[in-house]
């Protein structure tokens, strides 16, 4: 009877082993490849300034706004909430386009390459200087911004972010001649100061343009100071995209 079972039990092991070989003799690595195509829908304000229509053989810098989380997957109107829209609906005029986009999705991040394809037709259909063309972004937006920064450092001739959360082990990556200014309240809770100092610190480091604006005792809504700043706007006016 021992012989028996310890001839069915080594039985089923070659049977177990010549299975597997089996398999492992049909196992493949293929290579292959797909085009993929993401489509997004992006609502957008888009500002002209006076001077658009009176200076019709003149192109003017045009500034990319990105809203923070707040004003996600809502109506276009929620982007009237805070930033350059808002003053906008409360009269403020500008010297330069304004470009708004709303990001379709209540809890995704942004989709960047949408916005710089939408950037892009607006520049083309516009009189546009692609050579002024400014960045920024307050929250989920700042953070976008910082990435439109690094993903496509030779597109922007100066950046503004708000209480963003930034990519400090690309800071390299970013064009050394793009001048930066960074806003934070130093009792942000959402987004704590330490991740746009960590940033500045990493880009002084490196020899960046870089301003650093702290607003003590201010949370996370350090955009209300930061984006009524004129400072901020003769700023902008003042920066041009520099070649290499």
């Amino acid at each position: 009877m021992r012989s028996i079972v310890t001839y069915i039990k080594q039985t089923s092991i070659i049977l177990y082993l010549l299975f597997f070989q089996g398999c492992s003799a049909q196992s493949q690595l293929i290579a292959d490849e797909k085009e993929t195509v993401s489509v997004e829908n992006l609502q957008y304000f888009l500002y002209y300034p006076k001077e658009y229509e009176e200076e019709k053989n003149d192109k003017f810098p045009l500034l990319l706004f990105l809203h923070g989380g707040g004003e996600s997957g809502g109506t276009l109107e929620d982007l009237k909430t805070n930033g350059p829209p808002k003053l906008l609906a409360e009269g403020k005029e500008f010297p330069f386009l304004i470009l708004a986009p709303q990001n379709p999705h209540k809890r995704k991040w942004w989709n960047t390459r949408a916005v710089i394809q939408l950037l892009d037709t607006i520049i083309k259909n516009n009189r546009v200087d692609a050579n002024r063309l400014y960045l920024t972004g307050l929250s989920r937006g700042g953070g976008a911004a910082w990435e439109l920064a690094v993903q496509y450092p030779d597109k922007f001739a100066a950046m503004a972010v708000v209480c963003g959360m930034t990519p400090v082990p690309y800071a390299g990556w970013i064009n050394k001649n793009m001048p930066i200014w960074v806003f934070h309240g130093t009792e942000d809770k959402s987004i704590p100061i330490s991740e746009s100092e960590n940033m500045v610190n990493k880009l002084e480091e490196m020899g960046y343009d870089v301003r650093f604006t702290k607003y003590d005792g201010v949370g996370h809504n350090s955009w209300v100071q930061a984006y009524n700043t004129e400072e901020l706007y003769n700023w902008f006016m003042e920066q041009k995209r520099k070649q290499d």
